[in-house]
């Protein structure tokens, strides 16, 4: 993973940086918080909390961070406080995207998508793939992703319902 000066992206007023190996404590923070402040809504106490403790009762994110290509949305330019995370693993697969309850609907997740989908149309992705949640499947269908298929996944032991879409990228 290259580190790079953060930039603001220009149609959100979001910053955007590279993920770095040494994100990952702050990364597995965002990903517990976006899960335990949004989820319940939509889910039952115990789908929550296995998908909050998933990062940690398993290397799954940690590997991923560390194979794939990501970008993370900083609350200021220095790029220290992280709000929302997405990234590409492999190039052609959106395999995280979360974002902090306090800091939802600010345009992040899409800023995030909009970078990541960019970057893999950049290097010769001509369709993106993703598992999509409950929580992401209406931000991605609004851009502009499909659903292919309903599947049932396990975290520890308790299913949950998400959807395999699909985007084509230009």
């Amino acid at each position: 993973m290259r580190s790079a000066v953060p930039s603001e992206h220009p149609s959100a007023g979001v910053w955007l940086r590279p993920l770095r190996p040494t994100d990952l404590e702050m990364v597995a923070a965002v990903y517990r918080d976006a899960v335990l402040s949004q989820a319940g809504a939509l889910y039952s106490d115990a789908q929550v909390r296995a998908w909050a403790d998933h990062p940690s009762a398993s290397q799954a994110l940690s590997e991923a961070l560390r194979r794939g290509h990501g970008l993370v949305s900083c609350a200021a330019a220095d790029g220290t406080r992280i709000e929302a995370f997405a990234l590409l693993d492999p190039l052609d697969r959106l395999a995280l995207l979360y974002c902090r309850g306090r800091s939802s609907r600010q345009g992040r997740a899409t800023a995030l998508l909009q970078a990541l989908q960019e970057h893999a149309a950049a290097r010769g992705v001509r369709r993106l793939r993703t598992e999509a949640s409950q929580l992401s499947r209406p931000l991605l269908e609004r851009q502009g992703w499909s659903v292919e298929a309903e599947e049932t996944a396990c975290y520890a032991g308790v299913a949950f319902l998400r959807w395999r879409m699909l985007r084509d990228l230009p």
